[in-house]
């Protein structure tokens, strides 16, 4: 029998994956994956419902309903002042990670390069890989996460097709201060190459903080495709809602690779997200402001059980140093030993990086309920006090 693609067949089952599977099988706390114990807003879901009845259920516009993409528009123009037009500016897809692929596939030439910045979302490799292209990889590594400036400017090259970067930062909690993404731009500009900035938590920045959006900064507007994501915004991670901002020009080719992936995404989701995307401004504050809380809580039961917590600027994760609480392995097998027997379950943050990862560091998501939150500390407190 002939074999598969080379490239996809050589990933392994996602760390989340492998995970969330031991986590069902020892019935632990699951605290590796990003998804919040809530059930989203009861308003967001109630159009939802609404749409799903009294609207068609039949394939929507393959752009995108005029009604998210409007309300795209005006998110843009609210928050970050710009201005997009809908109906050339916006396109709708199935989730970000749908986004990212259709970004990729259609920006991409076989033997570009896209640079990259370690820690990695999971996606981001295999996408670029299997469109043909050559990694470039920069590394940031806690505790600091610092963006080195010289490491930077040495992936970029006449070969660079694009950056793809994520902030509000997953795995890292990383938000890109206006500088490092002022270095980002220059860069961008003098290599004449793409920015694709994944920007899925930008409502969700800690400690007075500012989300910017890379497209905002001078030069930058022609040459980024912005990505959103209803599931984060709405906690709402099974509705895969995600949505694309970029130039018309730069759309086109996008919007051409998204016709053969996925082609459309639920009306009635669609139309909810737009509704959602309209709320007031407490609730977008008020998003930030619970789940800030959540990790402060959080936080605090991890630093009495003597863990040293890697600064969280914002998303859903807060990472630790597994030696400060005298774990000598790696972390692999610390997760795999706290979930096995603390009933607890993280992710090793060495799953996001490439060759020879820091390997004393493990994330732990805090989108959850208090009780779930809590339901961790004690039995980490029970198994780390038997010692």
């Amino acid at each position: 029998m002939k074999s598969a693609n080379a490239i996809l067949s050589g990933y392994g089952m996602t760390i989340f994956e492998v995970m969330s599977r031991l986590a069902i099988e020892h019935k632990s706390v699951n605290l590796g994956q990003g998804f919040p114990d809530g059930n989203g807003p009861e308003d967001v879901r109630a159009a939802a419902h609404e749409a799903l009845d009294d609207q068609p259920n039949q394939y929507p516009p393959m752009m995108g309903v005029p009604e998210l993409r409007q309300a795209v528009a005006a998110h843009n123009k609210r928050f970050y002042g710009l201005d997009i037009d809908w109906q050339t500016e916006t396109l709708v897809t199935s989730g970000a990670t749908e986004a990212l692929a259709a970004c990729l596939f259609g920006l991409i030439e076989p033997g570009d390069e896209v640079v990259l910045i370690e820690p990695l979302y999971d996606s981001y490799l295999p996408i670029v890989r299997r469109a043909g292209a050559v990694p470039r990889l920069v590394r940031i590594e806690p505790p600091d996460w610092r963006l080195d400036e010289a490491s930077l400017r040495a992936a970029f090259s006449d070969k660079t097709k694009l950056i793809l970067f994520n902030t509000p930062m997953n795995p890292a909690s990383k938000v890109f201060t206006r500088n490092e993404l002022g270095l980002i731009a220059e860069l961008c500009i003098a290599h004449d190459a793409f920015a694709v900035a994944d920007e899925v938590y930008e409502h969700l920045v800690f400690d007075d903080r500012e989300h910017i959006p890379i497209m905002t900064l001078p030069g930058m507007r022609e040459r980024t495709a912005r990505i959103g994501s209803a599931g984060k915004t709405f906690s709402l991670t099974g509705w895969k809602v995600g949505y694309i901002t970029a130039a018309a020009e730069m759309l086109t080719p996008v919007t051409k690779a998204h016709q053969f992936l996925t082609f459309t995404t639920p009306p009635n989701l669609q139309r909810a997200t737009a509704f959602g995307l309209g709320k007031d401004d407490a609730y977008f504050a008020g998003l930030a402001a619970s789940m800030q809380r959540s990790r402060d809580r959080f936080a605090e039961g991890l630093r009495g059980l003597g863990f040293e917590i890697i600064d969280c600027g914002g998303t859903y994760f807060i990472t630790v140093d597994i030696r400060s609480v005298g774990f000598n392995g790696g972390d692999v097998d610390f997760c795999k030993t706290l979930t096995t027997d603390a009933g607890v379950t993280a992710v090793p943050v060495s799953a996001f990086y490439g060759d020879e990862p820091p390997t004393h560091f493990a994330r732990f998501s805090f989108c959850k309920e208090d009780a779930t939150l809590d339901e961790a500390i004690r039995r980490m407190t029970a198994y780390f006090g038997r010692g």
